[in-house]
């Protein structure tokens, strides 16, 4: 792929972010996003299949840029943290980042999409919930927290996570609770829900 080809595509990209981010899925059209780009209508096909396709590829790009941003996040935490502690960062990090740019992270968490892009969105959810799960299995391996059903509390977890931020994230919301007191909540949240072991019930989990 040439350099003018790639750029283009990444303008297109950018574009369209940029569109989704000022208002939504629904206000993002190929006419808007080529002008915004600077190219011709029919550019967009010469590099997407479709307005589907290129919604796709932005979102695993947005999904993958939160993936990296939490896991810099992760790195602070030093050497080895509790596992309790790795979940709290991990859902207060993403929480805290989407409602730093709510419009688009409404468009990615809750708008309704095309079946396609729908599905990328249940196929992050599935992998942040397989992280989580992960987590949690160390966390009762080394003692830290409770036996449970891992499977069931990730799921649990990543679920609250999402519904705690529709509302404020919602363009028809009146912007409360606000942000702080939001990602404060989810990671009290978290904590109790995952639970922390007690002195007397630690050591004998291996």
């Amino acid at each position: 792929m040439t350099a003018t080809v790639t750029g283009t595509r990444e303008r297109l990209l950018r574009a369209a972010r940029q569109l989704i981010d000022e208002g939504g899925y629904g206000a993002t059209s190929v006419l808007a996003i080529a002008e915004r780009a600077g190219v011709a209508s029919g550019t967009l096909y010469r590099h997407f299949a479709s307005k589907e396709d290129l919604f796709v590829e932005l979102f695993r790009d947005v999904c993958d840029h939160e993936d990296r941003a939490i896991a810099a996040a992760l790195n602070g935490l030093g050497q080895a943290p509790p596992a309790t502690d790795v979940v709290e960062q991990i859902v207060g990090t993403f929480a805290q980042r989407a409602l730093r740019n709510r419009r688009l992270a409404w468009a990615l968490l809750a708008e309704p999409v095309d079946p396609r892009v729908d599905a990328e969105r249940l196929a992050y959810r599935a992998r942040s919930t397989e992280r989580i799960e992960a987590v949690l299995q160390r966390g009762i391996d080394a003692g830290e927290i409770p036996e449970q059903n891992v499977s069931l509390t990730a799921a649990a977890v990543v679920g609250a996570c999402g519904e705690v931020l529709v509302g404020p994230l919602s363009p028809l919301g009146d912007g409360r609770p606000g942000a702080e007191e939001v990602v404060t909540s989810l990671r009290a949240f978290v904590r109790r829900a995952v639970g922390v072991c007690q002195p007397s019930e630690r050591g004998g989990r291996r």
